[in-house]
Formats: structure tokens, C-alpha cells, sequence
């Protein structure tokens, strides 16, 4: 049973969502504030630790890294700060998912479990091919060299990863990334989006084996 760490300090959230999540399996433990969550997470071993930004005794975007510095184990911001910016420190802080409240619970539970099958609880590097992401430092590489993805390219890359051998909808997409490109991004230029991933990724842009197209539908990495 994977262990799941929620810092959180809104108890009827966490009475919820500890229902909610012991109810799909998961094993969930709570804290309140930054010290708490760092006592727990030297005391015990956590699969995963579900992080709010906004905390009595701290914040959550210095606590991510804290996290990343001394443990092994993947992070996802849950909370109601769902703007670009944001979102984008989130990632920048090495965040494994960035997840704005209000959230449909059965997304969450996928979310959770794709991070978990893609990182095996290490909560640092994902890997397809000869393509690693380090959600640490926040960079692709492919064959070991940095392939220069801009944020936006990253959120991309990322939200196809966590939803692994999901096929996502253009539409599914758009929305994923909207809170970071805003009225930027519209059905065109995620499909230049897409080409720019695949130019930097694949071997052959033409026979793509990392970001496949769904016909009809959208896209999916496998």
C-alpha cells in the first residue's frame, strides 16, 4: 500500500480527502505545517507527499525543495494558487505535478498513480526511450544532452508523461497548459507545440515512438 504525506492545514480537506483517498487504496498521513511534515518525513518513509503553498508556519515553495534536498520521494502541489505563475514556480521548484484546487478526485487518484508508476517513488527522474526528464533540476535530456525545452514545452511533455498510456484529448491538453500560456495557446499552436516536442525528441519526426498521435482524438505517450 503506498503511503501518501498530505501537508495540509484545512482540516475538513484533509478529513475528505483522507477519506476519499484511503478509499482507493492509499495510505494517508497528515500535517499541518512545514515543521510537522519535515518531522514526519524523517521519521517515516512516504511514497509521495501531496504539498499546499499556503502554510501556517511557512510556504510551500520553499518547503519543495527542502523536500527534494533531503528525500527521496515525489511532490505534488495541491492547492488553490492555480495561476501561471504560480504553476510555473511549482515546476521550477522541481514539483512532480502541479494540481489547482477545485480538482476532480478521480483525476488526482491518476495523477498520483502515474507518478508513482513513472518515478517508483524516487520522485526525481522519468524515463521513455533515450528520452529522462529530471523533475528535480527540471530539464529533458535525450542520449544525455540537454534538449532545451521552454516551459511551456516542459508542462507539455509533463502532463502527457503523468498520464502515461492515457490518450488525451486536444481539448484535455489545452486546458492542462492553459494557466501557463493563457490565450497564447489555441488548437493551432498546440499542434506546433507538439512538432517542436517531437523535433527535439524523436528520432524520426515522421515515425514518432515517444508522443504518438491518436487519430481523431489527441495524443498519448506510452
Amino acid at each position: 500500500m503506498n503511503k501518501i504525506l498530505l501537508v495540509e492545514d484545512d482540516k475538513n480537506i484533509i478529513e475528505n480527502l483522507t477519506r476519499f483517498l484511503s478509499s482507493e487504496g492509499f495510505c494517508v498521513e497528515s500535517a499541518q505545517g512545514r515543521g510537522e511534515a519535515l518531522d514526519r518525513l524523517l521519521k517515516d518513509k512516504f511514497d509521495l507527499v501531496l504539498l499546499d503553498i499556503s502554510l501556517p508556519d511557512g510556504n510551500g515553495f520553499t518547503l519543495c525543495p527542502e523536500i527534494k534536498r533531503n528525500f527521496s520521494v515525489p511532490v505534488i502541489f495541491l492547492t488553490a494558487s492555480g495561476d501561471e505563475l504560480s504553476t510555473l514556480t511549482g515546476f521550477e521548484l522541481g514539483a512532480d505535478d502541479y494540481i489547482a484546487k477545485p480538482f476532480r478526485p478521480r483525476e488526482l487518484v491518476i495523477r498520483i498513480k502515474n507518478i508513482l508508476r513513472l518515478t517508483g517513488g524516487a520522485g526525481s527522474l522519468m524515463k521513455i526511450g533515450n528520452v529522462t526528464v529530471d523533475t528535480i533540476k527540471g530539464i529533458a535530456t535525450k542520449n544525455g544532452k540537454d534538449v532545451f525545452l521552454t516551459a511551456l514545452e516542459y508542462r507539455l511533455l509533463l502532463v502527457l508523461l503523468n498520464n502515461r498510456g492515457i490518450p488525451l484529448s486536444r481539448g484535455q491538453l489545452l486546458e492542462s497548459i492553459w494557466d501557463i500560456a493563457g490565450d497564447f495557446v489555441n488548437d493551432n499552436t498546440l499542434t506546433v507545440y507538439i512538432k517542436r516536442l517531437r523535433d527535439k525528441l524523436e528520432d524520426d519526426i515522421q515515425n514518432p515512438t515517444i508522443i504518438k498521435t491518436v487519430r481523431g482524438f489527441g495524443y498519448k505517450v506510452d
